[in-house]
């Protein structure tokens, strides 16, 4: 019997705008190992697991994902991965406005993965800042993994508008309209600048229009990264986890199942 369903939050963007490069956009998606590294640990610790993305298809996978790389070199974990990802009924999505419909009560848990695909659709999704602010107001856990905390911004009112100013350059203007954001203040964790600028160098041989330690903290939250880049974090606030980077996947799905066992036990 499921111990009770975790919402995945997937993306659908495939390219994400960039400056000073040969194209006005990368190419971009969702990380491979993001996705089904915690996936799989849901459904071995019991639970359900529902994927859900903006138009109901299945997300992109970033190819700079899809290597045994991002499995410690562990070329059988890196199949059992694909084969999880492409057959699995539960990578299966459907969209976030039927989960919605459906009740938002009927999900223990809410999960981001990352690649840098949700800061081009999930920040800036109506439908996310309705299931954020559900969650939010219910104290009910919440995690984001690497370029996934961006999706926090979705919260916002004016997430299109504040998307909008930091791509523009105007962070003035992005604090002003993060005004009331429902994480403002917390403890958070996200791919840091250093991170993304090996990302940017080696496979979008572009740069990005802002870094997204840069934009939460415009928008109100407190960041913190570690020192050696790609090395393992997480970070909890209240009802808020965050992991920094694709090696934080293990790490954020045990705090993740940690946090909703320590719900369950009997009072």
């Amino acid at each position: 019997m499921s111990k009770g369903r975790i919402l995945i939050l997937g993306s659908n963007a495939t390219r994400i705008e960039v400056r000073d490069g040969a194209e006005p956009t990368g190419p971009t998606g969702q990380y491979l190992n993001e996705t089904v590294v915690p996936a799989m640990a849901f459904i071995d610790a019991g639970y359900e697991v529902v994927l859900a993305t903006p138009d109901g298809t299945k997300p992109h996978i970033d190819e700079a994902s899809d290597s045994a790389v991002h499995f410690g070199g562990d070329e059988a974990a890196y199949q059992r991965a694909k084969r999880f990802y492409a057959e699995d009924p539960s990578m299966n999505a459907r969209t976030l406005r039927s989960a919605i419909d459906e009740g938002l009560d009927n999900y223990a848990a809410i999960f981001a993965p990352g690649g840098q695909a949700p800061v081009v659709d999930l920040m800036q999704d109506p439908d996310i800042g309705e299931i954020l602010r559900d969650f939010h107001a219910k104290g009910k856990p919440s995690a984001f993994l690497c370029h996934g905390p961006m999706a926090t911004v979705g919260a916002m009112p004016k997430a299109r508008e504040f998307r909008a100013a930091l791509i523009a350059g105007d962070r003035a203007r992005a604090a002003e309209l993060a005004k009331g954001w429902q994480y403002a203040g917390y403890r958070m964790t996200v791919f840091s600048a250093t991170e993304e600028k090996v990302v940017e160098d080696q496979i979008l041989h572009a740069k990005m229009y802002f870094n997204m330690p840069e934009a939460l903290t415009a928008a109100g939250a407190i960041v913190e990264t570690t020192p050696e880049d790609f090395a393992p974090f997480v970070v909890v606030d209240r009802e808020l986890i965050t992991g920094q980077n694709p090696a934080s996947d293990h790490p954020i799905a045990a705090k993740l199942i940690e946090v909703l066992e320590k719900a369950n036990v009997p009072a």
